[in-house]
């Protein structure tokens, strides 16, 4: 990821991605003690990227109020992505935020409102590894017709205070995969990037392939060969996996 830390530096980066190849980008940051990203100072230059560029945007927006999305609407970004947490523990434990689940009910809320198209992720064992949260996170998201639903995985990171964590093992992942599946039969359903790699990754992207996943970003060569067998049409795409609901709607 680049940093942009001015608007002006955000268009001028935008600018130097499309001259060499970019067809979109992904605005993302660290967020405040409220859980919200602080995009407000960006908004101008996302509505001018959109109109002199042509590029798509996609945000990261954290918590949202109601007026940002209006904001962010106005600016025309393609969609917005937010990670529904569904235990207030894990908020308070994890990510130390001072916000609850019902913030972020709300911001889904808002987002659909507005009319924005919306993309919520499920971090599966976020809370040290374990599965806490997850089914709420996908009764709240099942309530707001989101244009999609991309579900990933926590993974130990070296460096940080989490990194001799275990994951979740695959079947846990498999498991929130095909409920989602379940309580949201019809909305495009994603594996996303963020996922512990190696023959972990192997079983995971295979289990949630018979889970029904429409789409896998960065899949094992075992799940394509699997989705092959059961009679999946394949295709790929070099986009953000979030916009899998439009590659959809454009047949691929």
């Amino acid at each position: 990821m680049y940093p942009a830390t001015t608007p002006q530096r955000l268009v001028a980066l935008c600018r130097e991605l499309k001259e060499n190849g970019a067809v979109g980008c992904l605005i993302s940051g660290g967020c405040l003690p409220d859980g919200s990203v602080p995009l407000e100072k960006f908004v101008d230059a996302i509505a001018r990227i959109k109109k002199d560029l042509g590029l798509t945007v996609v945000a990261h927006t954290g918590v949202i109020s109601r007026e940002m999305a209006e904001q962010l609407k106005n600016a025309e970004v393609d969609a917005a992505l937010i990670d529904i947490i569904g235990s207030d523990e894990t908020l308070r434990e994890i990510y130390h935020l001072d916000a609850k689940i019902a913030d972020y009910e709300q911001s889904l809320a808002n987002l659909a409102s507005v009319g924005i198209p919306f993309v919520p992720h499920v971090l599966v064992g976020l809370h040290y590894g374990k599965l806490k949260g997850e089914l709420e996170a996908l009764r709240i998201i099942s309530k707001y017709a989101p244009s999609a639903v991309i579900i990933i995985a926590f993974m130990p990171i070296r460096g940080t205070i989490m990194e001799n964590v275990t994951p979740p093992t695959p079947l846990d992942i498999g498991k929130i995969i095909l409920l989602a599946r379940l309580m949201m039969p019809k909305t495009p359903l994603v594996l996303g990037c963020m996922r512990p790699k190696g023959k972990h990754k192997n079983e995971t992207d295979k289990l949630a392939v018979k889970a029904g996943v429409n789409a896998i970003a960065f899949p094992a060569e075992e799940a394509i060969k699997l989705a092959v067998q059961m009679g999946y049409q394949i295709s790929f795409s070099s986009l953000c996996c979030s916009q899998i609901y439009a590659d959809i709607k454009q047949g691929f």
